[in-house]
């Protein structure tokens, strides 16, 4: 739970304006997750499209629209932000009822989740996860109490994750409800929602996704699939054996960059949810603890990001910054699980790596908010910084003056000489 806010320590020293470190590690990713799509995706694009750096291509697009729209949200403030999030949520709810009308949504691989905008493409959930956060964050500062004491505060925003989750589910996408429903728990359990009122929301959400999965055939192939894939290694439990073999080719130092063999059309998706085993069959288990250093690393100042906030008062940013943690943590678990058998098999991107333009497009205007947040709360601090040093200047000055206005009004009569002993020789 958020705890109200204290009062600034001074800097001792002048902050930089973002935060350097957070940057870096999100750049960083960006640079792997171009290498590994060239990598994974060249004979895949070969054959499909007989252009081998196709997907490069498209994704480097995608990059620079990214690195233009997050220059622009990075530009808005967040109270702005705070005060545009209804209309963020009503517009994604809007995408994700376009995907679902026919001739509009993009269909792939029996799923109908993206909006075709030409020759591009926008997934509906990867925008929702964004409106959620700016929503759940306004929501909590503006309903603190009442999420606090009431159960109303609580249901309010159930009854809009609900409608959310069946529009996902119609498309369907049963990842993104896991992240997105995850990520409001979260952020309703740091607005100060009690115990066992958080807990019967959770238990009522894991007894919700297990009748989804047993009243789904498909997926209740993937749950049996996933535990024991080799009982059926050519049937659904063929993407996890595959990538389970990839990840023992690797062993410690990987087959080297571009040597993979299970990208050569043995392991479906390589380029977008299972970039991550590519990755270490060609970078080994080395290569797996350097990239999950680096999301540790975006998560973890993340997380510093929310914590300065809020301890400045900045309730929103926080909020905000809690929730891209969540969701980036979310996406991570499940990307890397799935992968290496931990979770039964879910179409995830992992962020920053994976091909996949919305992804890429969130993820990037996520890093973007979240150095916004920085700059704000590091101004915040340069102006308490400022008006401090501004107080002890002039508190020495008018002591100064005080001085000289004293020694200035003392009467001549007080100032006796000293009397002089005149000693003759």
């Amino acid at each position: 739970m958020l705890t109200p806010a204290r009062q600034l320590s001074e800097p001792s020293a002048v902050q930089p304006r973002v935060d350097y470190w957070l940057l870096g590690a999100a750049l960083a990713l960006l640079l792997v997750g171009v290498v590994m799509i060239a990598s994974a995706s060249m004979d895949y694009a070969g054959q499909r499209y007989g252009e081998p750096l196709f997907f490069l291509h498209r994704h480097l697009v995608y990059i620079v629209l990214a690195l233009a729209l997050s220059l622009i949200a990075f530009r808005f403030p967040m109270a702005l932000w705070q005060r545009l999030s209804p209309l963020l949520l009503l517009s994604s709810i809007a995408v994700l009822l376009l995907i679902l009308v026919p001739g509009v949504g993009h269909t792939a691989n029996n799923a109908t989740r993206w909006l075709a905008l030409g020759p591009f493409t926008l997934q509906g959930s990867e925008l929702a996860k964004l409106a959620v956060v700016a929503y759940l964050g306004s929501y909590l500062v503006r309903q603190q109490e009442l999420v606090k004491s009431r159960w109303m505060g609580i249901i309010s925003p159930m009854i809009v994750m609900v409608a959310l989750v069946v529009l996902l589910l119609l498309q369907p996408d049963f990842g993104a409800v896991v992240v997105l429903f995850g990520t409001a728990l979260g952020m309703l359990f740091l607005g100060g929602a009690r115990l066992w009122q958080f807990s019967l929301v959770l238990l009522a959400s894991l007894l919700a996704a297990v009748a989804m999965v047993a009243s789904s055939p498909y997926r209740m192939d993937r749950w049996l699939a996933f535990l024991n894939p080799w009982a059926d290694q050519f049937g659904e439990g063929y993407q996890l054996t595959q990538s389970l073999i990839a990840f023992g080719r690797g062993e410690w130092f990987g087959l080297g960059l571009g040597n993979s063999i299970q990208k050569l059309f043995y392991l479906p998706e390589a380029h977008t949810d299972f970039i991550f085993a590519i990755l270490a069959e060609e970078l080994g288990l080395l290569g797996c603890f350097l990239t999950l250093a680096l999301y540790a690393v975006v998560v973890v100042r993340i997380l510093l990001a929310a914590r300065r906030a809020e301890s400045g008062g900045n309730a929103y940013s926080a909020y905000v910054a809690y929730g891209i943690a969540l969701i980036f943590s979310a996406q991570l678990f499940i990307n890397v699980g799935v992968n290496i058998g931990l979770l039964p098999t879910k179409g995830l991107t992992l962020p920053f790596l994976s091909y996949g333009g919305s992804s890429l497009l969130v993820s990037c205007i996520a890093i973007a908010l979240v150095s916004r947040v920085v700059y704000e709360c590091n101004l915040q601090y340069g102006d308490l910084h400022a008006r401090r040093s501004g107080a002890i200047a002039r508190a020495a000055i008018d002591s100064s003056l005080r001085r000289k206005r004293s020694v200035s009004a003392t009467p001549l009569s007080r100032c006796r000489a000293e009397p002089v002993e005149v000693v003759n020789g």
